[in-house]
C-alpha cells in the first residue's frame, strides 16, 4: 500500500481494498495507516472475482487496475503504464514484468492461451525442455524477450491494467471462478472483443506470492486445474474441452502423486528408516545376547518380543522427537538425551508389568545402546552424503546482513532485529544519505553495495522503504540476483520485516520474538501439555463435567485435543497467517475481550513469549468454558 501511494503522487486516483473476511487485523491496520482508502469489508471469503467486481462497480476512473496486495510497485510504474495505454486506444489490457522476492523474473508475467496443445506441452514438461521453441514455449511465451514489450494473449491478475470502457464492453470477472483462471478468462474475452493485451517491460514490480499460491501443494494443483477446466468448457469446442479436461485430470493425478511422495520423503522417509533399523537392531542384539549369555537360541518368547520390540522402538523415537532429536539443525546432545529419557520411561513401565511380561532388563539396556549407535551412525552417514537437514556443520550457518537506509531507520530496524530470534553474526549499515556518517556499523554508501557484499561476505540485505524508492530497490535486486543474496523490505513504522525468496513459500517474516510459540521445542511442550491435561480431565471427567456449561462438547473437546485436532489454548478456531502456526484451539488468551484490536494484541503477546504456565493459568481461569 505504501508503494502504491508513492507511485500515485502525480496521479488522480482512487484506491479500493476489498477484505475477504481476513483474521489478521488487516482491516484495522488499513483504517489506521491509510484512512483515504475506500475499504470494502466482506463477512465471508467471496473469492478473487467477486471481491474485485465489488470494487470495479464502484470505481469511477478511466482505467481499472487489479493489483494483488502482496506486491511492491515502482514510483514511476503507474505513469509509464498509463502513458503506454494512452498511446494506443486498441490496447484493452496491460500486464507488467514481475519479479519474485529474490529479484528473479516470474514467468507468469506473460502467457499464451492454454489450448489443449499448450496444456499438453506444459503438463509433460516440453515447455521446460524447449523454452525457446515457439511451439513448445507458448504457455509462458518463454521464446519472447522478457525485457521487451510484447503483445500477449493472457495477463496476470496480480497486475492487470484495463480501460473501464473495455470492461463495460466485455463484462466483469466471471464469478464462476473462485480463485485462478478468472484472469485468463477476462484476458481472452478482451482479445475476442477486438482489443490487444500487452506485456509491459519498461517497469517492473515485486510480487511476493502468498500462502494461497503455494505451487507445490496438492490443493493449488486441484484448484488451478479445475479453473482451467471451467475455462475450457466455457470457451473451447466440446471435443477440445473433453481433451483439455482429460489432460487436466492427468495433471492433477501426476502432481498430487508427486506432492504425496515429496511429503512422505520430507516428513516420514527418515523416521521410517530409523524405525526399521532400530527394530532390526533390537532383534540382532537379542540374538547376540541369547547366543553368548543364554543357554540356547530363541530363549525369549517370540510373541512377547514381537509385541514389545516395536513398542520400545516407538518409545525411543517419540522421546527423541520430544527432545528435539529430529529438529534442524541437528544436535547430538538432543539425540542422546532423547534415547536416555526413552530408556528411563521403558524401565519404569517395565517395573510395573506383570512378571510374565518382564523378560530382560539387559535387553532394554543393550537395545538402548544399539539405538543410540544407530542414530549417531546414520546421522554421520547422512552428513557424509550431504543431506541438507542432517548437515552437522549447519549449526554454524550464520546470517551476515546489511541494512540500507537512513541512520534513523537503521537504528529502528536494528533494534527490531535484536528482539527477534534471528541473532545475526554481522549487521552492517549502508547509508542512503550523503557522506559524513559516523555510525560504528557503517560499511559504505548505497552505490557501494556490491563491494560491501564481497568485502563483508553478506548474505542478506534489508531495504528501508522509507528512505529508498521502490524503483531503486527493484533495480538493485536485479543487479545482485547472481550473488545469491536474500532480500527483505522494512516498511515504515512497521514492527515486521517481510520478504520472500521463492514462489513456493509465503515469505519470511521477522517479528519481535522472545520465545516464539511456533518454535519446534515449544510446539512439543504445548503438545505434551495438551496430552497430559486431556488425559487428566478424562480420568476425572465425572468431577470436571459438573462445572461445564456445555457438557457434551467438553468430552468431545477432550478427545479432539488428545488426538491432536485441537489445542487447549491458542488463537481460537480460525487460523492466523500473521502469527506462528499452531493448532486451532478451544480457549483463547483473552476470553472477555471484545475489541478486535485488543484481541490481536493478546494473541501477539501470547505468540511471542510462550510459557507452559500461561496455558495452565488460562485453562484454570476458563475452566467452565472447556466445552466451548
Amino acid at each position: 500500500m505504501y508503494s502504491v501511494y508513492k507511485s500515485l503522487k502525480q496521479i488522480n486516483a482512487e484506491v479500493f481494498v476489498v477484505d475477504n473476511n481476513s483474521v489478521d487485523g488487516s482491516v484495522a491496520l488499513i483504517k489506521q495507516k491509510f484512512p483515504q482508502v475506500k475499504l470494502i469489508v466482506n463477512t465471508v471469503n467471496t473469492g478473487f472475482a467477486v471481491a474485485n467486481n465489488q470494487a470495479i462497480k464502484l470505481a469511477t476512473g478511466k482505467y481499472i487496475l487489479l493489483l494483488n496486495p502482496d506486491t511492491v510497485v515502482q514510483e514511476d510504474t503507474f505513469e509509464k503504464t498509463l502513458a503506454f495505454m494512452d498511446a494506443d486506444a486498441t490496447i484493452g489490457g496491460l500486464g507488467i514484468k514481475m519479479l519474485d522476492g529474490k529479484g528473479l523474473f516470474l514467468p507468469e508475467s506473460k502467457r499464451g492461451l492454454p489450448t489443449p496443445a499448450v496444456a499438453f506441452y506444459k503438463i509433460f514438461g516440453l515447455s521446460k525442455l524447449f523454452p525457446h521453441s515457439k511451439k513448445f514455449g507458448q504457455y509462458h511465451l518463454t521464446y519472447l524477450d522478457k525485457n521487451k514489450n510484447h503483445q500477449v494473449a493472457v495477463l496476470s491478475g496480480a497486475f492487470m491494467l484495463m480501460q473501464k470502457e473495455t470492461i463495460n464492453k466485455v463484462g466483469l470477472l466471471d464469478e464462476t471462478f473462485f480463485m485462478y483462471g478468472e484472469d485468463i478468462d477476462l484476458s481472452y474475452r478482451i482479445t475476442q472483443a477486438g482489443y490487444k493485451n500487452y506485456y509491459f517491460a519498461n517497469s517492473s514490480i515485486i510480487h511476493y506470492k502468498g500462502e494461497s499460491t503455494k505451487k507445490s501443494s496438492v490443493n493449488y494443483v486441484i484448484v488451478f486445474y479445475k479453473a482451467m477446466a471451467i475455462f475450457a468448457k466455457k470457451h473451447f469446442s466440446q471435443s477440445n474441452a473433453r481433451t483439455f479436461n482429460f489432460l487436466i485430470h492427468i495433471a492433477i493425478y501426476l502432481r498430487a502423486l508427486m506432492a504425496i511422495i515429496a511429503r512422505f520423503i520430507k516428513q516420514w522417509f527418515f523416521p521410517t528408516i530409523d524405525f526399521c533399523l532400530i527394530l532390526v537392531g533390537l532383534y540382532a542384539c537379542k540374538t547376540i545376547y541369547e547366543t553368548n549369555f543364554k543357554l540356547y537360541p530363541n530363549f525369549y518368547s517370540k510373541q512377547i518380543l514381537n509385541l514389545f520390540f516395536p513398542l520400545y522402538t516407538l518409545v525411543w523415537m517419540f522421546f527423541t522427537f520430544l527432545s528435539g532429536g529430529y529438529d534442524v539443525p541437528l544436535k547430538f546432545g538432543k539425540l542422546i538425551r532423547g534415547v536416555l529419557a526413552g530408556t528411563a520411561f521403558i524401565l519404569i513401565l517395565y517395573s510395573l508389568l506383570p512378571e510374565y511380561y518382564r523378560f530382560s532388563r539387559a535387553l532394554i539396556l543393550i537395545g538402548a545402546m544399539g539405538t543410540l549407535f544407530i542414530y549417531l551412525a546414520t546421522r554421520f552417514l547422512y552428513h557424509t552424503l550431504n543431506i541438507k537437514k542432517f548437515k552437522i556443520g549447519s549449526l554454524n550457518i550464520t546470517t551476515r546482513l546489511a541494512i540500507i537506509g537512513s541512520e534513523v531507520e537503521f537504528n529502528r530496524v536494528n533494534n527490531l532485529l535484536k528482539q527477534t530470534h534471528l541473532n545475526p553474526e554481522f549487521v552492517g549499515f549502508i547509508s542512503s544519505e550523503g557522506n559524513g556518517v559516523k555510525n560504528e556499523n557503517y560499511i559504505g554508501h548505497f552505490h557501494q553495495v556490491d563491494e560491501a557484499i564481497d568485502i563483508h561476505q553478506l548474505n542478506e540485505i534489508i531495504f528501508c522503504a522509507k528512505d529508498i524508492s521502490s524503483q531503486d530497490i527493484i533495480a538493485k535486486m536485479v543487479t545482485l540476483v547472481t550473488k545469491g543474496i536474500e532480500f527483505k523490505i522494512a516498511p515504515p513504522e512497521s514492527y515486521s520485516i517481510i520478504g520472500s525468496n521463492s514462489i513456493d513459500t509465503a515469505g519470511d517474516l521477522y517479528v519481535i520474538d522472545v520465545n516464539n510459540v511456533g518454535r519446534p521445542e515449544n510446539k512439543r511442550k504445548k503438545r505434551l501439555l495438551d496430552i497430559c491435561v486431556s488425559s487428566f480431565l478424562l480420568l476425572f471427567f465425572w468431577l470436571f463435567i459438573l462445572v461445564q456449561k456445555n457438557k457434551l462438547s467438553f468430552i468431545s473437546n477432550c478427545f479432539r485435543v488428545l488426538f491432536g485436532y485441537y489445542s487447549w489454548v491458542g488463537y481460537g478456531k480460525n487460523p492466523r497467517k500473521d502469527l506462528p502456526s499452531i493448532r486451532p484451539s478451544v480457549l483463547t488468551p483473552s476470553a472477555n475481550v471484545t475489541s478486535h484490536e485488543q484481541l490481536n494484541k493478546s494473541f501477539l503477546n501470547y505468540a511471542k513469549d510462550y510459557k507452559i504456565e500461561n496455558d495452565l493459568k488460562i485453562i484454570y481461569n476458563q475452566l467452565k468454558n472447556l466445552g466451548k
